[in-house]
């Protein structure tokens, strides 16, 4: 076998692994796009919510906090480490911003494979991960009630947050393909 024909599988696969760790990083970055839209929208219908939808979401969350909030408090008490107030809040946000980066990772890595295309895609994406993260997993680890426990207001408001999220996601992946060149699941 030449030379040449030897290192050119080489360099494909390179080539693959660059263009990935570039997707990763998308991916990443549009994943904190996507929970800064996110956010924009939950706070908005949160503040526009029947008081006593918002009471009932309150009460039941684990220690009255949101997921990311709630998490931060088990380490604490875990660790027998208290933060102050504005360290418990700073690392709840780093929380709840990884919680959103690290699914949206996967989801540019692996976005060519998945149903749908566009907009369409993205939302469905972030459909799955409200139904994957507030209905099941928030449950499971104890960082949320049981789903049927809250209000149905809570849950509209989620479905419609993450659904965001999700669009968001796709179209800074779409904005950051066009900037950047066609992504790595392209494998050029």
């Amino acid at each position: 076998m030449s030379q040449a024909t030897t290192s050119e599988p080489a360099a494909a696969s390179t080539n693959r692994e660059a263009s990935s760790i570039v997707t990763a990083f998308a991916g990443a970055a549009a994943g904190a796009f996507g929970v800064w839209a996110l956010d924009r929208v939950d706070w908005f219908l949160w503040n526009h919510e029947d008081e006593g939808a918002r009471a009932r979401t309150t009460a039941i969350r684990p220690g009255g906090e949101p997921p990311a909030q709630a998490l931060v408090t088990k380490v604490e008490k875990a660790t027998g480490k208290a933060l102050s107030a504005d360290a418990h809040e700073a690392v709840s946000q780093a929380v709840h911003y990884s919680i959103g980066i690290a699914p949206a990772i996967g989801y540019a890595l692996l976005r060519d494979k998945l149903p749908g295309n566009g907009v369409a895609r993205g939302a469905l994406y972030g459909v799955g991960l409200f139904l994957t993260q507030d209905e099941v997993l928030n449950t499971v680890t104890g960082l949320g009630a049981k789903p049927q426990r809250y209000p149905w207001q809570a849950h509209a408001r989620g479905i419609v947050a993450h659904t965001v999220y999700g669009v968001a996601t796709e179209l800074a992946l779409a904005f950051l393909d066009k900037t950047l060149g066609k992504r790595a699941s392209a494998n050029t």
